[in-house]
């Protein structure tokens, strides 16, 4: 479909580029994204890329509503080399032990699975990451295998630690900071997703893909010291896109 344009109060445009959570749309909200970002418009203050669409904001004192909407609508996507043809792969290490993983047993139990193969499913793909939101590096991931699927809680929790590792329906994620919710929670990294220090803050970037890679307890906790004293690298690479095909 062609973009369509609304305002969303008086600073801010939402670009949308369809209503289904896929590989094809989010390509186009990447490379709407990156073409903005290249013309470095006066006045544009932010450019938040979701799921189906790019939210605007900009400062009407320095460009106002028609000069703005008319750059935007001047955007073809479809001249824009894609963004996609690489993509950072960073590998998120995960503890699923017990200690750390109250709902991975329930996660089995609701999909007839053993722990072990739950865990396998979980820690076979490479995820991407349609967006952040939520919680400052909340991921939403896609390509959650089906078979392990598993409604949220009924009762959120009221305080879920950061590393968190999480399936809500058909999601799956990391809470970056302390903060209630109604995740499933099998598993924690010890890496910090969010982290006000460092430069970027946020571990991980739309379009980015991750993998979940099984640790144990004692690797958990060597990890998490060397993070302490700076002395641990995340693990990432670079992988190739086939025609929007991650």
């Amino acid at each position: 479909m062609n973009p369509e344009f609304h305002m969303s109060g008086d600073k801010a445009f939402i670009v949308r580029f369809g209503y289904d959570i896929d590989i094809k749309t989010h390509r186009k909200v990447k490379n709407f994204t990156r073409a903005i970002e290249q013309l470095h418009i006066r006045g544009v203050s932010q450019i938040v890329p979701a799921y189906c669409d790019v939210t605007v904001c900009y400062d009407p004192a320095i460009i106002d509503y028609e000069t703005l909407l008319s750059k935007l609508k001047a955007i073809d996507i479809n001249t824009i080399n894609d963004f996609n043809s690489a993509s950072k792969l960073i590998h998120i290490p995960v503890c699923y032990h017990e200690e750390f993983a109250p709902d991975l047993s329930f996660v089995a139990r609701h999909n007839e699975l053993d722990v072990e193969e739950v865990i396998n499913l979980h820690s076979s793909v490479e995820y991407l990451v349609y967006m952040l939101g939520f919680t400052p590096g909340f991921v939403y991931l896609g390509g959650l295998d089906k078979k392990i699927t598993t409604p949220r809680k009924y009762k959120p929790r009221q305080k879920i630690k950061a590393g968190a590792v999480g399936i809500a329906d058909k999601q799956t994620g990391v809470y970056p900071i302390d903060s209630p919710g109604g995740w499933q929670i099998i598993g924690k990294t010890p890496l910090k997703m969010f982290d006000i220090s460092r430069t970027p803050e946020v571990l991980i970037q739309s379009g980015d893909h991750i993998k979940f890679d099984p640790i144990s307890p004692v690797e958990y906790h060597d990890i998490k010291e060397a993070i302490r004293n700076k002395q641990y690298f995340v693990k990432s690479e670079t992988i190739m896109i086939n025609n929007g095909q991650s």
